[in-house]
């Protein structure tokens, strides 16, 4: 039967599909600022004690699609909270029906844009808007404040607005939410913020690798380290659990509990179609796609197990360096390779939004990344200034403040990437930022030759830096050039 806090005559602000933890917690957000809440799941059952749980509170629970929707006020405001993919189809063709001109559904699960773009556009035609939208910051996030990212028509945003800048993170700079862009534009700003995160995380484990391997560091000591990081410009979400994690002891048997965690990182979708994406958008990200190799290469536990008593390396080894100023290399190594990492993962959604006509502010997704989200870090701010600066900027790495700071950091950075290599640990996102600063600052690379190759054994042209007139040529490397 409905359920409900509330007189059921009363009707909710905003709809909410989904009562996983992510969709609970949402709707408690919501409803907490001000607004009655109707929710619904497919499993009736978590509707009932999910209302039960929450006396006193606005919720409006139904049993029924055709209930939940005659319980909201119009336009209709519905989120679902659900598993991307066909669950998010296979609602919408239910829920469709029942819907009126003018109605919004709001898509807020990680959802590949293309798809949103494809429902976005079928559902403007038959007079219901649609948002697609990320949602960053776990499920405390969610309950205490999200990074929101939507994307859609205008002015179903506008009606969804008043909801999202109560509900969403607050900083400084106000709340974290903002209007991405157009259909699918949402979704592919969170695809790309996740591939950062992706970048992140690896950069953080591979200064944890060298840190441990290098000075044979204890977690307590690690937790110092980082709590030290954390007060300074590496200061974030990231760093800061990372010491959290550090200091966290297992009961069982009170060993630090990171050093019982089997190394094997999962992943999701998000990682993979960021990297698909940049390669139809010819966008160079080697930092994220080296940290989602790297996860894919820690899943073959077995194997590696197998290969270590087989595969003969130089034998980790304490370094010889001066401990402190080691640990600041490692700090600066962190921080500039995290740099190209923001820089690869900006470049693409800039690309991404002249694709599609998107029109992204990139120091709006800066802003919104600065509270609720999972990214959320000090540095945001200057990368917040440095396209105010210069919208157009073509790379952060070309603005004058992070360019300083490559600068001064750049010996340690190579101190850190080359130690790690010389005692075999591994640092294959801290070594792509690397290769990707230096390719970035060369005026000519080794490419001339793979372009001649090509031309080579498959005729694909060249172009002749001495002659750019001529346009593309092939040569019979034979001896007679043909154009």
């Amino acid at each position: 039967m409905t359920t409900s806090n509330q007189a059921t005559a009363q009707q909710a602000q905003f709809g909410m599909i989904g009562l996983a933890v992510m969709g609970r917690n949402l709707a408690l957000n919501v409803e907490e600022h001000g607004f009655p809440v109707a929710v619904w799941n497919l499993e009736t059952e978590w509707v009932d004690s999910f209302v039960a749980e929450n006396p006193g509170k606005q919720f409006i629970g139904a049993n029924s699609l055709e209930q939940f929707v005659q319980q909201l006020a119009r336009p209709r405001r519905i989120m679902m909270m659900i598993k991307a993919g066909a669950p998010v189809d296979l609602t919408i063709e239910r829920i469709k029906p029942l819907l009126e001109e003018g109605d919004i559904l709001i898509d807020g699960g990680n959802s590949y844009f293309k798809d949103t773009q494809r429902r976005e556009a079928a559902l403007r035609k038959d007079g219901l808007r649609f948002i697609g939208s990320g949602v960053s910051g776990g499920e405390d996030g969610a309950r205490h404040g999200p990074s929101l990212m939507p994307g859609g028509a205008r002015e179903a945003y506008e009606h969804i607005r008043p909801i999202f800048e109560a509900i969403a993170a607050k900083t400084d700079s106000g709340a974290c939410v903002t209007y991405v862009g157009p259909d699918g534009a949402g979704h592919f700003v969170k695809m790309v913020h996740n591939g950062i995160e992706y970048g992140d995380m690896q950069l953080i484990a591979e200064a944890y690798d060298i840190l441990r391997s290098a000075l044979r560091l204890e977690a307590a000591e690690l937790a110092d380290i980082f709590d030290e990081w954390n007060r300074g410009p590496l200061e974030s979400f990231l760093i800061e659990i990372t010491a959290n994690i550090f200091r966290y002891r297992d009961p069982e048997t009170a060993e630090p509990l990171v050093d019982l965690v089997l190394d094997k990182a999962e992943q999701k979708g998000t990682g993979k179609w960021t990297t698909q994406e940049a390669l139809d958008q010819r966008v160079p990200i080697p930092t994220i796609a080296a940290a989602i190799d790297a996860r894919v290469l820690s899943s073959l536990k077995e194997e590696r197990v197998i290969a270590s008593k087989t595969l003969e390396g130089p034998g980790v080894q304490r370094a010889q360096a001066d401990k402190h100023k080691f640990i600041q290399a490692v700090h600066d190594a962190l921080y500039a390779s995290k740099i190209c990492s923001y820089a690869q993962g900006l470049n693409l959604i800039r690309q991404g939004s002249d694709q599609y006509n998107w029109a992204v502010n990139l120091s709006e997704m800066a802003r919104i990344w600065k509270g609720g989200c999972i990214i959320r870090a000090r540095f945001l701010n200057s990368i917040m200034d440095a396209y105010n600066r210069r919208p157009d900027l073509p790379n952060l790495l070309l603005d004058d403040e992070f360019n300083h700071w490559m600068a001064s950091a750049q010996a340690n950075w190579r101190l850190a990437v080359k130690t790690a290599i010389g005692i075999g640990v591994p640092v294959p996102a801290m070594s792509a930022s690397l290769a990707y600063f230096d390719s970035y600052r060369s005026a000519r690379l080794p490419q001339n030759l793979t372009q001649a190759q090509r031309d080579y054994f498959g005729s694909h042209t060249y172009e002749r830096v001495d002659h750019p007139e001529r346009g593309h040529v092939h040569t019979d490397w034979a001896g007679v050039e043909k154009k």
